[in-house]
């Protein structure tokens, strides 16, 4: 059934942008007093409300009564929302000045999460990601990526991974899982990585293929984590048995932006120290190169170079990296908003970045509003789309759309 939805105060429907490259906001093309016409879920036209209702006289209408500026629905593809437990104790020592390396010796740091997602049934990770999936999704997030990578063992992954499935059937955002069982090695692990890595790889992916709980593989590539030889044979491994490749690379030193470039993965995750070889290797690639403002802020370390990648030429999305450790906020308007003051981004790099950019990052159409795409959508309670980042994430969105629906 059709539906018209507006009058809108602006669309912005951010239609006829590069995926790669710097943007400024003269290339928005805005929409005044506009309407987006919606049937089975997906988008007819955009275009003026006053044409679209003369030219479909009989349609139902959902008459928006107040100013309100338009947007694609956001899209974080960045993401580790499914864990149990929290790691408040991690930040209160991080705050008072203790490291990542120290704060994991004391026992906290990934692995205190994977011993709270052990303990945590099914049933309670479903429930404790439902609950944030649908926090984001009043916040304007309509797609989200979710991570395994707190279970590191084969039947805890695979409990990761059925709690992400489950969830996605009991909340309207859309939700893509990712395998990161190459996260660590685990401490329970009595062999080397290298064996760890094989055992994944034998044992775990063609299970996950087998069950289709998800097509894309995710490694952490840092010296504390997954080195770079042993995570190019495993990507190796995973991209021939058909896995989409992202890479959490160049967090806290480099090399790993390198290893996503050689393997040819979707996406490069962080690259929060990245310099300037690294950012010529993206740029050059058709890598999404994906910053994570609230890594940042949880950690407090420096942003991404965003301004430089943009400058040099590559696509670059924005995601939250929401975690228990080091991103805990989850609040991905904030995080970009406020990115963009440091590194100077435009309105139109921050909103491609949520968007159509971040989309290209899960391989997925979406992130904006044009015929055929999906009618995830966003608006919020003002009438110049400048003002979303100029209260730097204090305006939310008062009303929400999946597939045409109400959120």
């Amino acid at each position: 059934m059709k539906k018209l939805i507006g009058p809108f105060t602006q669309i912005l429907p951010l239609t006829g942008l590069p995926l790669k490259g710097a943007l400024k906001d003269e290339q928005l093309h805005l929409i005044a007093n506009g309407g987006v016409l919606v049937e089975n879920g997906l988008i007819i036209e955009v275009s003026d409300f006053e044409e679209l209702r003369k030219a479909n006289s009989s349609i139902q209408i959902e008459e928006v009564q107040s100013p309100q500026v338009l947007l694609p629905g956001f899209i974080d593809c960045h993401t580790h929302i499914c864990f149990g437990g929290n790691r408040a104790k991690d930040y209160s020592m991080r705050i008072a000045g203790k490291t990542y390396l120290e704060i994991a010796k004391a026992g906290g740091g990934i692995w205190d999460t994977v011993s709270q997602t052990r303990a945590a049934d099914e049933a309670m990770l479903v429930e404790t990601l439902v609950q944030r999936a649908n926090r984001h999704l009043a916040e304007g997030v309509t797609t989200i990526e979710v991570k395994s990578g707190y279970g590191l063992s084969l039947q805890e992954e695979l409990k990761q991974l059925r709690a992400i499935k489950t969830a996605s059937a009991q909340t309207k955002a859309k939700l893509v899982p990712t395998c990161l069982a190459a996260h660590m090695v685990p401490k329970d692990f009595t062999g080397s990585q290298e064996e760890y890595l094989q055992h994944v790889v034998n044992d775990l992916l063609p299970v996950i293929k087998q069950q289709n709980l998800t097509n894309r593989v995710d490694i952490f590539i840092e010296q504390s984590a997954i080195n770079v030889e042993n995570a190019l044979v495993y990507l190796n491994r995973a991209k021939q048995m058909g896995f989409d490749i992202t890479v959490h690379a160049d967090q806290f030193t480099a090399g790993g932006s390198a290893v996503a470039v050689q393997v040819g993965a979707v996406s490069a995750d962080h690259l929060e120290a990245s310099g300037e070889h690294e950012i010529e290797l993206l740029a050059d690639s058709n890598i999404v190169a994906v910053t994570l403002p609230g890594a940042s802020m949880g950690l407090g370390m420096p942003y991404a170079p965003a301004r430089n990648l943009l400058d040099a030429g590559a696509c670059l999305a924005i995601a939250s990296d929401w975690n228990p450790g080091s991103a805990p906020m989850g609040d991905l308007l904030m995080q970009a908003a406020v990115m963009s003051a440091s590194e100077k981004l435009s309105a139109a790099e921050v909103f491609a970045g949520l968007t159509f950019r971040a989309a290209a990052a899960l391989k997925m159409e979406g992130g904006i509003l044009a015929p055929g795409m999906p009618a995830d959508m966003q608006a919020y309670p003002c009438a110049d789309y400048r003002e979303i980042l100029y209260y730097q994430g204090k305006l939310k969105p008062v009303q929400v759309w999946t597939g045409g629906d109400k959120a």
